[in-house]
């Protein structure tokens, strides 16, 4: 057993200064911070709105944590939107998501300390006699090693940390005597079949019963992991070999990270995305700081903070320096090619990146972390939320939003090293988005499509992990916590460490290396924690100074971000030609892509085809130019055609006791009314036609006749069907697929084409739904016979007057009791929940996906293999400034994993159940206004 209280500290003067980086952060800059909080203009928060606030993030962890214990407990994590838990194999499969799931209650590890963060002492007593009781850790199923590791390892590691702390302060946890760590070091033993590589470099997965060789594994044959994969380890390895005394952890965790620097690219000094394990060769040679990298760069300075090992500092100083010369391009941050980094590898950003800003301010460069995260910022405020992967004049890639909270982390961070009152502002934010658009009767529900407004059965357990926490600090003052956070550092899943870690069981490392491999400018590093008294100029106006230039950069511009070699067009070499740029009737165009050994193809319809020959090429670096320059041409097609396809639309049942809070996407018809040009959309009562097919002439009109009727897929064309439910006179239709079980959680987006003959005469809106979201509605009418539903292009804010009056209506009906409890939950009044049933997919249609029994058409996009650009008179269009067309999120895998032998209960909640629960918030949020007037 580790001691229970840090020993007296030997470390060496450099790594010791920076081994407290968070009191530094809060403290340090007292200048800076009181310079800047007398802004004019910056309106400082008061005490009273910051702990109201705080309050609300309370309320919301609340709300989340009880419904995934009612509902999902011991499951991994909670579906909100059906109000059960997710226990892998007895839901569809969504591929490498799921390997996070390894039937250990996920989501009440990873929550550990965050109860002991937010002050819930007695619940966080309760949750770690639950773990030791109920949670198996030899369970034989196949999980992620990195996701297992920052979640449950670091979750039990964290848990521990804070454990130990409690008892020590004499009041909580008097009984425990380690049992987290125990239960670490069991799984840590569990991980470790994963290192058996040659080079050190861990599988991907491993299980949890029989490792990676053994005949039961089912895994053991990949080759490939991504760096982040490998390289964040360092942490929760070294903090339980420091607590148990078993160095094999840090050993192997070490080797892994020694590994990557030496194949990182050494003119570059970048590391690429996914790597080969066994042979070290890069497989995809791309390098950013978001997805398959950004914790990797976390992990090294945070290894240097936590250990004190200067090669981690150097390491990361050297890799900063190379992400500062190319792939950071103010505000953007862009993927680069790691051979040739002038040249970037593609015209999006993903999410992850979020996380930067905040390691940056920890790097102590405060300048290009305003810049990024004001960026950032600007994207969340068109879209509510960071979508998974927009584009570099801000449209939508991938519009799904897990609810992930790496800009909440980055917003606490620069408050801390800023204290500028307009990142407590950017929080107020996130909580309202948060409560406005994601918050169901179940708790929080990620966004399937931030433009729809639409929701996924989701909600993963970083969110409990991480969302909460930096909120409630960055609102939290120094006497609101029962513990100086300080003391401790974060992993990257926001797990607490505690500093005095560095001093203990400290394992015996090889000599420093690091130089060997490159002649390192010492000029660029930083060897001691930053000046706190220069990181800002002594201008109050500073930041805002930052940020300003940024503040319509989404709305009134849609800058790509200019490469170096742009910028040194006026002394040096003009840059390669980009596809974008690209006009068909240049004829300097032309003569570039001849050298680029790249021919063009007139064809007969005005389109121009693509190939390249790098043997025709001038030379070795001008066909690599002419296959970069392909690579873009077939992804800027293919975006093209992708915007093409017709947006998904909106379900949203508005009528009593939904009130809009129930969205379903729909997939929407190549025919009919075209809902995006009619904003208002069509709103009307439902109706079941007969028959049911709606394949011939409709024998109930009078119940369909200004209705929006139901039926469903199969045995006609769609077109004929909405010919028929029009004729009867009905004012819309939806189409429910009649495939058992077929949901947009696992299938892709759906469009309904039409007959192969004029369609004009098709004049009401026509929509798809796949069966589970169906169902919804029809269970709807079961219970409630009149539904009322909403038709648009996009979900519209929920009929707040129309559910005020319902609630006048049943007030005296309410229990006392339930609406004096609702009454003291500290929420915004404008922080109305809304209530999707589903979360939808937004992908265009894969024909392996449909069933080939019905005779409805549907439209799929065709895959080409060459790279087209427009005709002549189209190439040389100008691009418009932030159109519209986004992008459509990448298709899910759909594979199954079947376990026999799972025996937990589903807990399935009944509609009278879940209406309970929401006549409950809507009462709370009633009694709230009534208390804000």
């Amino acid at each position: 057993m580790a001691p229970s209280a840090p020993p007296p500290c030997r470390a060496a003067e450099r790594a010791a200064r920076c081994r407290r980086p968070w009191r530094l952060l809060a403290l340090g800059l007292l200048s800076a911070s009181s310079v800047l909080a007398a802004a004019p203009g910056a309106g400082a928060m008061s005490r009273e709105e910051k702990r109201r606030l705080g309050n609300q993030v309370l309320e919301m962890f609340d709300h989340a944590y009880s419904n995934y214990m009612e509902h999902a407990y011991p499951a991994d994590e909670l579906m909100p939107l059906t109000c059960r838990g997710r226990v892998r194999g007895q839901e569809p499969s969504r591929g490498d998501v799921d390997d996070a799931l390894g039937k250990f209650s996920l989501t009440l590890i990873d929550t550990l300390d965050t109860l002991v963060v937010l002050n819930k002492t007695k619940e966080f007593e309760e949750a770690v006699k639950k773990v030791i009781k109920d949670v198996n850790l030899d369970n034989d199923i196949v999980v992620s090693v990195f996701e297992t590791n920052i979640r449950v390892l670091g979750g039990l590691l964290g848990g521990h940390s804070v454990a130990i702390m409690l008892k020590e302060k004499g009041e909580y946890m008097q009984w425990y005597n380690g049992e987290l760590l125990h239960m670490a070091k069991e799984l840590g033993y569990k991980l470790l079949p994963a290192f058996n590589t040659t080079s050190g470099l861990p599988y991907p997965r491993v299980n949890l019963k029989f490792g990676v060789r053994h005949p039961e594994a089912r895994t053991g044959t990949e080759t490939d992991t991504c760096t982040a994969c490998a390289g964040t380890l360092i942490l929760e390895f070294a903090a339980l070999s420091r607590f148990t005394g078993t160095s094999i952890f840090e050993e192997y965790a070490r080797k892994a990270l020694d590994f990557i620097w030496e194949k990182r690219q050494r003119s570059s000094n970048l590391v690429g995305v996914t790597i080969n394990i066994h042979t070290g060769d890069w497989v995809r040679k791309d390098s950013g700081v978001g997805a398959g990298i950004d914790s990797y760069y976390e992990y090294l300075l945070k290894a240097y903070v936590l250990l004190g090992d200067d090669s981690f500092l150097e390491r990361f100083n050297t890799h900063y320096d190379a992400i500062m010369r190319y792939i950071s391009q103010p505000p953007l941050l862009l993927d680069v090619h790691i051979h040739k980094p002038m040249l970037n590898a593609r015209t999006w950003m993903d999410s992850l990146l979020a996380f930067f800003p905040g390691l940056q301010v920890l790097k102590g460069d405060i300048r290009p972390a305003i810049e990024t995260h004001e960026m950032l910022y600007q994207v969340i405020k068109k879209h509510n939320f960071l979508p998974e992967a927009f584009t570099t004049d801000f449209r939508v890639h991938w519009a799904q939003h897990p609810l992930r909270p790496e800009f909440a982390e980055s917003t606490y961070f620069l408050y801390k090293a800023t204290g500028d009152p307009y990142y407590l502002e950017v929080g107020k934010t996130l909580i309202e988005n948060l409560n406005k658009y994601a918050r169901v009767p179940c708790g929080f529900a990620a966004m399937k499509d931030v433009r729809t407004g639409s929701h996924e059965d989701r909600m993963d357990s970083f969110f409990l992990a991480e969302m909460f926490k930096y909120l409630y600090l960055l609102f939290a003052d120094k006497e609101d916590m029962i513990f100086d956070i300080e003391d401790y550092i974060f992993t990257t899943e926001a797990h607490l460490l505690p500093l005095w870690l560095s001093t203990t069981n400290q394992t015996t490392s090889k000599k420093n290396t690091t130089t060997e491999y490159t002649e390192l400018d010492d000029s660029n590093f930083d060897w001691t924690c930053p000046n706190t008294q220069i990181l800002f100029p002594n201008d109050p106006m500073f930041a805002q100074s930052i940020r300003e230039p940024l503040k319509n950069v989404v709305d009134k511009s849609c800058p790509r971000g200019i490469s170096r070699a742009e910028e040194s067009l006026g002394s040096g070499p003009k840059p390669p030609l980009r596809a974008r740029d690209f006009m068909a009737s240049n004829p300097e165009h032309l003569e570039i892509l001849k050298k680029m050994g790249v021919s063009l193809i007139h064809l007969k319809d005005g389109r121009v085809q693509l190939v390249q020959h790098a043997v025709q090429a001038a030379s070795s670096l001008d066909a690599e130019d002419g296959l970069r320059f392909m690579q873009e041409m077939i992804e800027l097609s293919s975006q093209q055609q992708k915007e093409q396809q017709l947006p998904p639309r909106a379900v949203q049942i508005v009528s009593h006791p939904f009130f809009g809070r129930v969205v379903l996407t729909a997939g929407p018809a190549q025919f009919g009314m075209d809902l995006s040009k009619h904003k208002a959309g069509t709103r009307g009562f439902v109706a079941t036609i007969k028959p049911y097919n709606g394949c011939s002439e409709i024998t109930n009109p009078e119940a369909v006749k200004d209705k929006i009727a139901l039926m469903q897929r199969g045995q006609c064309m769609f077109a004929e069907k909405a010919r028929n439910i029009q004729k009867a006179g009905a004012i819309g239709g939806i189409v429910i697929d009649d495939n058992e079980g077929s949901s947009s959680d696992t299938a892709p987006l759906f469009q309904m084409a039409g007959d192969g003959k004029n369609t004009d005469d098709i004049t009401i809106p026509m929509l798809f739904l796949f069966n589970k979201e169906g169902n919804i509605i029809l269970d709807a009418i079961r219970e409630y016979e009149a539904v009322e539903v909403l038709l648009s292009d996009k979900a519209k804010d929920r009929d707040l007057e129309m559910e005020n009056m319902d609630q006048k209506l049943t007030e005296n009906d309410s229990h006392k009791q339930n609406s004096e409890e609702a009454a003291s939950g500290p929420q915004d009044v404008g922080a109305a929940s809304e209530e999707p049933e589903e979360g939808e997919s937004s992908d265009v249609a894969d024909p392996g996906s449909l069933s080939p029994a019905n005779a409805d058409s549907a439209s799929v996009p065709t895959s080409h293999q060459d790279s087209y650009v427009p005709g002549t008179e189209e190439a040389g269009a100008p691009e418009p400034a932030c159109t519209s067309g986004d992008n459509q999120p990448q298709e899910q895998k759909t594979e199954t994993e079947a376990d026999s032998k799972v025996n937990w209960d589903n807990k399935v909640t009944p509609m009278e159940s879940i209406l309970a629960d929401w006549n409950e918030d809507i009462e709370a949020f009633e009694m709230m206004e009534k208390d804000e007037l």
